[in-house]
């Protein structure tokens, strides 16, 4: 066991939310999942067998990620990026069409669905990382400092928000928390903001006047969500969100426990977007409140693992990082608590999922190799201050 433990650097708190997160997602998508599999005539322990693969890989790929110096993530950034606006744009055009809207790709050889704007989600988060800490002295400069800082936000955030209102604005928000940090001038965040509503407007007003092209619709639902011009509670959606109210009012304190759903059977993406619900159900508002602080959890160490990064790229890198897979599971929740509209996000290392479990963990990963970096640094600094105290020892003895 301490040979298996002596493998994993970095943040142990970290891990252990991870491994209670995976645990989790095992038995909330079984359960979830007993009526997708009665619908495509398979056996439940298909999905099973499925998300535990995914979930293992998810694990490796975090366990490699986490063994690369964090700060090779910089140069890998700017590949990264490149790769991430192709796909975008590729999805645009030849992209999987559901629900109106146009997300993903199907990788060839394992026919597996990915969503390349979780990819692009990392991509620019470490893209920004890089360059607010390289270019600290051009800060003041607006040509210099903030503009090769806007752009790629601009690309990036407007190729997702073509298909995926939730996840660009998710996306948005994070890189201003990120310009925020990095030091960039109030009055040029402010000066983003107002272009990105009067932007935002005359883009509403060309959906409205391409109605019959699906991703312009999909935009322009979410605008009008999002400005509270019209309500985006469609007969799906109330039927959604009054099952979803079921099975948390069902679930209790204490929950049915695990298996015992009966919202499942009823409940639409019971197993990706409304996962949340069946948990509570199941686990009832303890499970739910656990849920939350593991995710806190996952937040605070990252704030905390930054504030002790000696670099500044690792300090912005790892506060990305945390924020965006916090936001995320938060809003996750809110819709499933009626508290926001529908966005199709799914809950982090939990929902049903494949390639989004994966640039997870890829996510967390990078935190761990940043704290795993900080370990090493407490560990030089207590080595030499040793050596500097028996030196003194030794020179008093002679």
């Amino acid at each position: 066991m301490k040979k298996l433990l002596s493998l994993v650097k970095g943040d142990k708190v970290i891990w252990v939310v991870v491994i209670i997160l995976t645990m989790v997602s095992v038995l909330a998508v079984y359960s979830a999942t007993g009526s997708l599999a009665y619908s495509k005539e398979v056996v439940p322990e298909q999905y099973l067998i499925k998300q535990i693969l995914i979930l293992i890989m998810g694990l490796v790929l975090m366990y490699f990620s986490h063994l690369i110096k964090y700060t090779h993530y910089s140069k890998i950034s700017q590949i990264a990026l490149f790769i991430s606006v192709i796909l975008l744009v590729i999805t645009i055009f030849k992209g999987e069409t559901e629900h109106e809207a146009t997300r993903r790709l199907i990788l060839p050889v394992i026919n597996l669905k990915f969503q390349p704007s979780d990819f692009a989600k990392l991509a620019i988060i470490m893209y920004l990382a890089r360059l607010l800490s390289r270019r600290q002295e051009e800060m003041s400069d607006f040509k210099k400092g903030f503009l090769p800082i806007l752009i790629p936000i601009v690309v990036v955030c407007g190729l997702i928000l073509l298909s995926n209102f939730s996840t660009s604005a998710i996306l948005f928000a994070t890189c201003l928390i990120l310009i925020f940090v990095g030091r960039v001038r109030t009055k040029y965040i402010l000066s983003l903001l107002a272009v990105m509503l009067v932007t935002g407007g005359m883009f509403y007003l060309i959906a409205k006047k391409v109605p019959g092209i699906g991703r312009f619709k999909t935009v322009e639902s979410r605008i009008e969500t999002f400005l509270g011009i019209k309500s985006e509670k469609t007969p799906d959606n109330v039927f959604q969100v009054n099952q979803a109210k079921i099975a948390i009012a069902t679930g209790g304190i204490v929950g049915k426990f695990p298996g015992n759903s009966t919202q499942r059977n009823i409940l639409p993406q019971a197993f990706s977007d409304f996962i949340f619900a069946i948990i509570i159900e199941e686990y009832g508002l303890i499970g739910a409140i656990v849920i939350i602080f593991l995710y806190l959890i996952i937040l605070y160490r990252g704030i905390r693992i930054a504030s002790k990064c000696d670099k500044f790229f690792g300090t912005l890198l790892c506060l990305g990082i945390s924020f965006v897979i916090v936001f995320q599971a938060m809003i996750n929740m809110g819709v499933t608590l009626d508290l926001l509209p529908n966005t199709g996000q799914t809950l982090p290392m939990i929902s049903h999922g494949g390639t989004s479990i994966w640039l997870t963990s890829i996510g967390i990963g990078i935190l761990l190799s940043i704290s795993r970096a900080n370990d090493e640094l407490e560990k030089q600094k207590k080595q030499q201050e040793d050596n500097a105290e028996i030196k003194i020892n030794t020179t008093n003895g002679d």
